[in-house]
């Protein structure tokens, strides 16, 4: 599996298996069928409710702990629960994660990221990331951390490469995993004649291409699915390369265009809702 450097000296995978909308009987089969295929890596959250499906078919899997990269993220309600990294922990049946967001800047955001310095320091996550911190956020928090996060993870795909975002990014070698790396199954995006045109000329498919794209451009990239077959395609990734004229083609599609539009109010809806947990 093709690693990126963090800045914490950590190496990490570039492709992983993602669970949002999982169930937790599909969570599981998928995550145990992905790192059976060669994945290395899987991210799960508080919110998604399937962290102790995720933490089964990491052991179903047969791999041992410290071969699999974990990722998960605190939901905003649980900010301000002292107990929440150990819960989290005692879901996924482990010791440490590899990577600990918070999944919002929602209610008292700056008390769940000292949670993950807090983690990150007593080695009960391996690497810290903030999910969905763009714009003020972001500028906010870079007055108040004490770590430098080692990820962001938001919205990202050749639409929308998030070009701003990526000059702070870089001033602390940051690095970015995307969501809806396929434009969220959009059609036009698929489509696109340099996909087709890509994907003959390498005999893979547009979405191949698309998730190339991704690792090419120093994304970490997590795209779902419950279907074995698409979990294996996604991973089918590596063995080629885009060319810089390729890559600089593709750049041209970029329209500063997201699928996703979060408000303040639903902001406010996410530090009021506690996620019903899994009880095992």
């Amino acid at each position: 599996m093709n690693a990126i450097k963090l800045n914490n000296g950590v190496n990490f995978p570039v492709v992983g298996i993602g669970t949002f909308m999982l169930t937790p009987a599909d969570a599981e089969n998928s995550t145990r069928e992905a790192l059976k295929m060669g994945y290395r890596m899987v991210d799960t959250a508080n919110a998604y409710v399937n962290e102790r499906a995720v933490g089964r078919g990491v052991r179903e899997s047969g791999l041992k702990r410290e071969e699999v990269f974990i990722s998960t993220k605190l939901w905003p309600s649980e900010y301000e629960n002292d107990n929440a990294v150990d819960e989290t922990l005692a879901r996924l049946g482990v010791d440490y994660v590899d990577l600990l967001f918070i999944h919002q800047p929602a209610g008292n955001w700056l008390a769940g990221y000292r949670q993950l310095e807090k983690a990150y320091r007593e080695g009960k996550a391996k690497a810290i990331g903030i999910s969905n911190f763009e714009g003020k956020y972001i500028e906010e928090l870079q007055t108040k951390w004490e770590i430098v996060p080692q990820f962001i993870q938001v919205e990202a795909h050749p639409y929308f490469t998030q070009k701003e975002l990526r000059n702070t990014l870089d001033n602390y070698g940051i690095k970015l995993m995307s969501w809806y790396p396929l434009g969220h199954g959009d059609k036009s995006l698929m489509e696109e004649p340099i996909f087709e045109k890509l994907g003959k000329k390498y005999d893979k498919s547009p979405a191949q291409v698309i998730l190339r794209w991704h690792t090419q451009m120093g994304f970490v990239v997590i795209p779902g699915s419950k279907n074995v077959a698409h979990i294996k395609d996604n991973l089918d990734i590596l063995d080629f390369t885009l060319t810089d004229a390729e890559m600089d083609e593709i750049a041209k599609l970029d329209k500063g265009m997201r699928y996703y539009h979060r408000t303040d109010a639903q902001l406010e809806q996410f530090a009021a809702w506690h996620p019903k947990f899994e009880l095992a």
